[in-house]
C-alpha cells in the first residue's frame, strides 16, 4: 500500500454531531478511506485514503446525504466558505456554513434536487432565517398544520386526511434523509426516529399529533441551526480582522489592491488608523500598534524598524512602510484559524466515548421503546394504541444529538475563545489534560524573562547618572549587541541627545574605546577596567553585589576619572510574578529549568519566588520533567520550543512561549501566542471551566430526558413535548457551551 493521502473538504450544513456521525460512518464505508476527522464547528472534514479512493464517489456520498461539499485546496486554507482573505466581497451577511463560497459549491450542484432543496440540515442562515431553505420548509410546514386545523374544524370528517397532508409536508424530505443515512450505515438517526414515530402515530389514528411533532421537528432544527452557526461563527469572527484592501508601493507609486494578492516582499504604506493587511516587517516609520484583536494586549506596543507587525492589528499614530512576511493563507490569522480547526477534528477522551456510548445507547432506546409499546399490551390487557403512542414517545426522547454535541460544542467554544487571547490549543485532548496538571516546569530566557537584557542600574562613581549613560551610550552607538541595544534604549528612553564619537574601535574580549568630545573613553568589563585604573574596596563590593544579583556590570572610564558603571539583566517579565502566584494558588507546583548561569537563575527565582534547576542542557531539562512525572505529577513544560523541544515533547502538555509567526507549534501541543506567563493560568482555568461545562451538559442532555421519559411511561406527557425534551435539550447545551466564549472575568 502506498502512502496516505490527505484530503481536506469544506461540508456545508451540519448543525449537530448526529450530522457529523452520520457523514463519518458513510465516507468510512468508501474504498481506501483509512480515516475520517469531520467536525460540526470547523464545517470541515479531512478524509485520509490510501490514493486509491474515488474522490468524486466521497463527495457524491456526502452530498446524498443532504450536505454540501467542496474540497479545500492543500493545508494552506483559510475560512474558504466565508473567505475573508480571499475573496473581495462583502462578508456581513455570509453564509457561515459553506453554502455560498465562490457562487455555487461544485458538489453541491451534484446533490439531488428535492434533497439539496428540502434538506432540513441545512446551513445557518446567510440573511434572514426565513430566507433558508430550512426556514421555507419549516414555514410550509407550519401553514400545512395550520391549514388543516382550519378544514378539521369546518369539514370533521376529512380532519384525518388534511393532518396526514401537513405531516407528509414536512416528513417526506425527513424520511428521504433518514433513508440515505440507513443505506450509508447510519439505521438509528434521528430523522428514521421521528419518521418511525410519526408514521406510527398515524396508525394509531394521533395524526394531528403526527404533524404538529414534525413541525415542532423543524423548528427545533432551525432552532439547531442557529445556535450551530453562532458556536461556528466565533472563530471565523477572526477572519474579518484582516482589512480586503491594502496600498502596494511600486515603482515609486501607492495603489491600492486586493489584501489576497500580495506576495511576500511587497512593500506596502499602512496609513495611521488602518489595519495592518499582512504579516510583515516595519521598514521605515515608527508607531503605536494596537494588537488586542489579535493577542488580547490591551496596551498599544511601541514598533519601529524592523519590528514585526501581524495582520489584523491597527495601526496608531503614524504612516507605516511594511514588508510582507507571509502570504494570506499564512499569516498569524489564518494559521491561527487552520489550528483551531484542525484542534476541533481531534476528538478528546470524553468526547470517544460519548461517541462509543451514543452507538450503543440509540439502539437501546428503540429497544426500550419496542419493549415499552409491546409488553404490557401482551401481559396486561391493557390498551395497545395507549402503549404504542407511550412507545412512540420514548423512541423521540432517546434521540442522542444533546448528549452527543455536549462535548464538542464545549470544546469548540473553548478552544475558539482561547484563540481569541493568544492561547492556542491542538485540540480537544490537550484541553482536557491541561485541567489535570498539577506541575508546571518554565524556561528562564525568553519564558519567565523577556530574552533580551534591561538596564538595571546607572551607577556614579566620578561622573552623574546622565553623563554615564550619556558616555556609555555614544560610545555604543551603531552595535547590534544585546548589551549595546540595551544601553541605546535606555538613553533614548531618558531623552538624552548623543554626542559624536571618532575612533571608536572594540577591544576582543575587553570592551569598547574611542573618543568623545576631546575626551578619550573605555566601557567595558571590571576587569579590564582594573587594569588602567585601580577599583576602590567600595566600588569592587557595588559590582560584586550586582554581580550577585545576576547582573552584568561594564564600568565606564573618561580619560583618567573612574566615571560610572551600568548593571544589566534580562529582566523578569511584568506578569511572570503574578503569573506564578496565579498557579500556586491553583495549587500548582512551579519549578524554572535554565541552562543560564546558576548565579543569575538564583537571582531571578528570588525575586519571582520559584524553585530554581539551572546550568541545565536540553537533556537535562527532559530528564527532570521524566522525574517530576514519575513522582506523580501531571506536568506542563512551557518554553521557547526550540532548546526546550525534548522537554516539550515528553511533558504531559507541552505550551510553546512566543509570537505570532515564531511559534514552534511543531513540537508544543498548545502555545501562547502574546508571551505572558499568566496566560499559563489561564489556560489552565479555561480547561478547567470547560471540563465543568461538559459535566452540565452531559448532565442537561441526560437530566431531560430521564424526567421525559418517566412522565411518559406515566402517562403524563405525549409526543410533541417529547419532540421539545430532545431539541429543547441540545438548544440548552449549545447555549451553555457558548458561555465559554465569554471573557473571563
Amino acid at each position: 500500500m502506498g502512502e496516505t493521502i490527505e484530503k481536506r473538504y469544506r461540508v456545508g450544513g451540519m448543525d449537530c454531531a448526529s450530522c457529523a456521525a452520520k457523514i463519518d460512518i458513510a465516507v468510512r464505508r468508501i474504498p481506501g478511506v483509512e480515516d475520517v476527522s469531520v467536525s460540526v464547528t470547523a464545517g470541515t472534514m479531512t478524509v485520509r485514503h490510501d490514493g486509491s479512493s474515488d474522490l468524486i464517489a466521497i463527495e457524491k456520498k456526502v452530498a446524498s446525504l443532504g450536505y454540501t461539499v467542496s474540497q479545500v485546496a492543500g493545508r494552506l486554507q483559510v475560512d474558504t466558505q466565508a473567505d475573508h482573505s480571499h475573496h473581495d466581497h462583502d462578508h456581513s451577511d455570509h453564509d457561515h456554513a459553506g453554502h455560498n463560497h465562490e457562487a455555487h459549491d461544485h458538489a453541491a450542484e451534484k446533490a439531488p434536487d428535492a434533497l439539496e432543496g428540502l434538506h432540513g440540515h441545512d446551513a445557518p442562515m446567510a440573511g434572514p432565517w426565513w430566507q433558508s431553505k430550512k426556514g421555507r420548509l419549516t414555514i410550509f410546514s407550519g401553514v400545512a398544520l395550520v391549514v388543516a386545523y382550519i378544514i378539521g374544524h369546518l369539514v370533521p370528517t376529512i380532519a384525518p386526511y388534511a393532518f396526514v397532508v401537513a405531516m407528509l409536508v414536512g416528513l417526506v424530505p425527513i424520511a428521504k434523509r433518514a433513508a440515505t443515512a440507513a443505506l450509508s450505515g447510519t439505521p438509528f438517526s434521528i430523522e428514521m426516529l421521528m419518521t418511525i414515530a410519526a408514521v406510527g402515530a398515524v396508525i394509531i389514528h394521533a395524526g394531528e399529533e403526527a404533524a404538529t411533532v414534525v413541525f415542532l421537528f423543524l423548528v427545533g432544527e432551525l432552532l439547531e441551526g442557529v445556535a450551530a452557526g453562532k458556536a461556528r461563527a466565533s472563530i471565523q469572527s477572526l477572519t474579518t480582522l484582516v482589512p480586503k484592501r491594502a496600498f502596494l508601493e511600486e515603482g515609486g507609486t501607492t495603489r491600492e489592491v486586493p489584501a489576497e494578492s500580495l506576495s511576500v516582499g511587497a512593500i506596502i504604506l499602512v496609513r495611521p488608523g488602518d489595519r495592518i493587511a499582512a504579516d510583515g516587517a516595519i521598514l521605515s516609520g515608527e508607531s503605536a500598534i494596537d494588537e488586542a484583536p489579535v493577542t488580547g494586549e490591551s496596551t498599544p506596543v511601541r514598533k519601529g524598524e524592523g519590528d514585526a507587525v501581524f495582520a489584523g492589528t491597527v495601526n496608531g499614530d503614524a504612516a507605516l512602510r511594511v514588508k510582507v512576511t507571509a502570504a494570506a493563507a499564512d499569516n498569524t490569522i489564518a494559521r491561527v484559524v487552520r489550528l483551531v480547526e484542525e484542534a476541533q477534528e481531534s476528538k478528546a477522551p470524553t468526547e470517544r466515548f460519548i461517541d462509543r456510548f451514543s452507538r450503543y445507547y440509540t439502539p437501546g432506546v428503540v429497544l426500550v421503546a419496542a419493549l415499552v409499546a409491546i409488553l404490557p399490551p401482551l401481559l396486561t390487557g391493557a390498551a395497545w394504541d395507549e402503549w404504542i403512542y407511550k412507545g412512540l414517545a420514548i423512541l423521540l426522547i432517546g434521540c442522542p444529538c444533546a448528549l452527543v454535541i455536549s462535548t464538542p460544542a464545549a470544546i469548540a467554544a473553548s478552544l475558539s475563545s482561547g484563540a481569541r487571547r493568544g492561547l492556542l490549543l491542538k485540540g480537544g485532548a490537550v484541553l482536557e489534560t491541561l485541567g489535570k496538571v498539577t506541575a508546571v516546569a518554565l524556561d528562564k530566557t525568553g519564558t519567565l524573562t523577556e530574552g533580551k537584557p534591561q538596564v538595571t542600574d546607572v551607577i556614579a562613581f566620578g561622573k552623574d547618572e546622565a553623563e554615564v549613560l550619556r558616555y556609555a551610550a555614544a560610545l555604543e552607538t551603531g552595535s547590534s549587541h544585546p548589551l549595546a541595544l540595551a544601553i541605546l534604549a535606555r538613553a533614548t528612553a531618558a531623552g538624552i541627545t548623543l554626542p559624536a564619537v571618532t575612533g571608536a574601535k572594540a577591544l576582543g574580549g575587553k570592551g569598547i574605546a574611542g573618543t568623545v568630545e576631546g575626551q578619550p573613553l573605555f566601557f567595558g568589563s571590571p576587569k579590564a577596567a582594573a587594569e588602567q585604573i585601580p577599583l576602590s574596596s567600595d566600588q569592587t563590593a557595588r559590582i560584586v553585589a550586582l554581580n550577585d544579583d545576576g547582573k552584568t556590570v561594564s564600568v565606564l572610564i573618561v580619560g583618567d576619572t573612574l566615571a560610572g558603571a551600568i548593571a544589566m539583566r534580562d529582566e523578569p517579565r511584568d506578569d511572570a510574578k503574578s503569573g506564578l502566584e496565579a498557579l500556586t494558588a491553583a495549587g500548582i507546583k512551579t519549578v524554572m529549568l535554565t541552562g543560564d548561569n546558576r548565579r543569575t537563575a538564583d537571582a531571578i527565582g528570588r525575586q519571582l519566588g520559584i524553585e530554581v534547576r539551572a546550568e541545565l542542557m536540553p537533556e537535562d531539562k527532559q530528564r527532570i520533567v521524566n522525574e517530576l512525572k514519575r513522582g506523580g505529577l501531571i506536568v506542563a513544560k512551557v518554553g521557547d520550543g526550540i532548546n526546550d523541544a525534548p522537554a516539550l515533547a515528553t511533558a504531559d502538555v507541552g505550551i510553546a512561549m512566543g509570537g505570532g509567526t515564531d511559534v514552534a507549534l511543531e513540537t508544543a501541543d498548545a502555545a501562547i501566542l502574546h508571551g505572558r506567563v499568566s496566560d499559563v493560568a489561564a489556560m489552565i482555568a479555561l480547561s478547567k471551566r470547560t471540563m465543568r461545562n461538559i459535566v452540565e451538559n452531559i448532565t442537561i442532555a441526560l437530566g431531560l430526558k430521564a424526567v421525559f421519559l418517566v412522565t411518559t411511561i406515566a402517562g403524563i406527557t405525549g409526543l410533541w413535548p417529547a419532540i421539545l425534551a430532545d431539541t429543547g435539550a441540545t438548544v440548552l447545551v449549545t447555549i451553555n457551551a457558548l458561555r465559554l466564549l465569554k471573557p473571563i472575568k
